[in-house]
């Protein structure tokens, strides 16, 4: 037989493991009845409870959820919560061109295509100003010392920790691309959105150390399931062992000085919309005037008629 001491201390670490196993079967419970929900767990009856999206309140997935949680988590997931963008920060929405390169690899300040047309880019190759002809000018290759990351994944029935998130993505972007752990200044997450920040000086960064350009356009491409890697070197973009399913993702770039894009330049549906509005407008107005000139007009005459019937009751 074993010794009292020896029987307390086995059925303790039963009991314990015992409770560790049923606390893990109470988290692992899904809403069947509502999958815009977080945080599931199963009551002492079996009951699967959950936080609902946009509200923060229990709902019990055996039962329907009420419509108005329904609403508000809806909107919630349509608003897409975001993180605040950077002032300056603009979108690649020129896509891909074939650039003229320096013999060392990196961009030309002037981009032009085969019509002629010509723009200024950054150090990452986006377009910072409006375009132009053969003309144009661009004096220097402006840096991008910011690059603003950001993340959609699917919807899940439970939100990721939001430290875990950082460590692997961090640890990704440091093994996959070799980028120093310095340039890496912040790795957000707020249910389903991701902001990563890319921060690097051409101060900080030295021959030997990549730059954040080219780490987010590799990145990019990993997302998109187009990789510039090998076919041996997969990419497992995952968190504690769950796949992370991004849906969207968006990177803005934030230049050493600000782009130089302006009004000039709007294209022809744009400049129709504001010429409707403008005519609109002064149409309305004119009508207006006329309007109460007219009103005022017959008021007059009005006014004349019942004067001189008033002066001629008077020289009765």
């Amino acid at each position: 037989l074993l010794p009292p001491r020896n029987m307390e201390s086995r059925f303790g670490v039963v009991l314990v493991l015992t409770l560790a196993a049923a606390s893990s079967a109470r988290e692992s419970c899904n809403c069947v009845t509502n999958k815009r929900t977080l945080e599931c767990a199963e009551d002492t009856s079996g009951n699967c409870l959950c936080m609902a999206v946009g509200s923060n309140q229990r709902v019990n997935c055996s039962v329907l959820t009420s419509k108005c949680l329904l609403m508000k988590a809806e909107m919630s997931s349509a608003k897409a919560r975001r993180f605040p963008r950077p002032e300056h920060g603009f979108l690649d929405n020129d896509g891909i061109y074939n650039p003229d390169c320096e013999d060392n690899g990196i961009f030309k300040a002037r981009q032009c295509n085969q019509t002629d047309t010509c723009w200024c880019v950054n150090t990452a190759g986006v377009r910072r100003t409006e375009k132009g002809d053969k003309n144009l000018r661009c004096s220097e290759l402006v840096r991008t010392n910011w690059i603003f990351i950001e993340l959609r994944h699917k919807e899940r029935s439970k939100a990721f920790h939001p430290r875990a998130v950082a460590n692997d993505l961090r640890q990704i972007i440091q093994n996959r691309y070799k980028l120093n752990p310095k340039y890496i200044t912040a790795i957000d997450y707020e249910y389903p959105l991701i902001h990563i920040d890319l921060m690097q000086n051409a101060s900080q960064k030295s021959n030997g150390d990549v730059d954040i350009a080219d780490v987010a356009y590799y990145f990019e491409k990993d997302v998109k399931r187009d990789s510039i890697f090998h076919p041996g070197h997969a990419f497992n973009l995952s968190i504690n062992g769950e796949p992370l399913d991004v849906e969207k993702i968006l990177i803005y770039y934030v230049d050493e000085k600000n782009p130089e894009f302006s009004m000039k330049h709007l294209t022809a549906g744009v400049i129709a919309v504001m010429v409707v509005v403008i005519l609109t407008i002064i149409t309305g107005i004119t009508v207006l005037v006329i309007t109460r000139r007219r009103r005022t007009g017959k008021y007059e005459k009005v006014e004349i008629k019942e004067m001189g019937e008033m002066r001629r009751v008077q020289n009765l």
